[in-house]
């Protein structure tokens, strides 16, 4: 089994542990902000003391960083910080797994990022996969309560944040695969380890910024939640680790198709640990996504 295969079976699921505290986070003491900046803050220094403690014990030099691998970094960073502050708003919108699910579009999306903005071309059987993917988003859209009208539906804030974090999410992918193979060093965990190193370090610095400048408050909470925050920061720097270390690897197209094995994970989340009810009709828009990223993988 090529090694990309567990390593991005574990990032999704260290990445569904990691959103639901921060479910907890933002339901109970933190804003949307402040949950993201938590899992920045607190897996910086870890990732840190890793990186040197593999560097100390391989006897490996650190590669150097180019300005490309830089702009890589700044786009990718900012393009997550944006993504998560999205989908950690999701949660307040709609329940978990369909959160997640919304999220989840980035597979599609980033199809059609790869076309517009890399001339990547995109098979018959790949649109297929992209229309019935909005087919899932349609019907996750609509609610009991929600407006009445598609166009009032698909511009409802849930949507918009999800469709939103996932067109982000694309961005990050892409620019973290670009910065990792910028670095001249054929160690794929070290390249893997260094890329996240620069990109957390760097998304810490912006969120504190600005922070500081818009809720200096939210930065006191995020230290008064530390107990259940550092472990948002531990269990994204597992889950952030192991995503660097697939897209080194391989494909960042094949390693989300992959990773929606997430959604699985996020309906048990949903059912057993918050005791939320997922309707029929959103079981139905989770399983027409399921069947969209299968099409795509095909269409790979």
């Amino acid at each position: 089994m090529p090694l990309w295969i567990p390593v991005t079976l574990a990032a999704a699921t260290f990445q569904t542990l990691r959103f639901m505290l921060q479910k907890v986070l933002s339901a109970v003491t933190l804003s949307a902000a402040g949950a993201t900046f938590s899992r920045f803050v607190y897996s910086a220094p870890v990732i840190l003391l890793l990186l040197w403690a593999y560097v100390a014990a391989t006897d490996a030099a650190l590669p150097a960083l180019s300005r490309p691998f830089w702009g890589f970094a700044i786009v990718g960073g900012l393009s997550q910080i944006l993504a998560t502050v999205c989908v950690v708003a999701l949660f307040k919108a709609r329940n978990f797994a369909v959160g997640i699910t919304f999220k989840k579009t980035e597979v599609i999306q980033t199809a059609i990022v790869g076309l517009v903005v890399l001339g990547d071309e995109v098979s018959t059987l790949g649109w297929v996969a992209i229309l019935i993917g909005l087919a899932a988003v349609l019907v996750l859209s609509k609610t009991k309560d929600g407006p009445k009208g598609l166009w009032r539906q698909l511009t409802g804030r849930a949507p918009l944040l999800g469709l939103g974090s996932g067109v982000l999410f694309a961005f990050s992918a892409v620019s973290y695969r670009g910065a990792s193979l910028q670095l001249q060093e054929p160690d794929a965990v070290l390249r893997a380890a260094v890329t996240l190193a620069v990109v957390v370090c760097l998304q810490t610095a912006m969120m504190l910024a600005w922070l500081g400048v818009r809720d200096p408050g939210e930065i006191a909470r995020v230290w008064a939640a530390r107990r259940v925050a550092v472990w948002v920061g531990l269990t994204s720097m597992g889950g952030s680790f192991c995503w660097f270390l697939a897209f080194t690897l391989q494909n960042a197209a094949y390693v989300k198709a992959l990773g929606q094995v997430e959604l699985l994970l996020s309906l048990l989340a949903s059912l057993v640990v918050f005791k939320e009810v997922v309707t029929r009709r959103e079981i139905c828009g989770m399983a027409l996504l399921v069947l969209s990223i299968l099409a795509l993988i095909l269409a790979l």
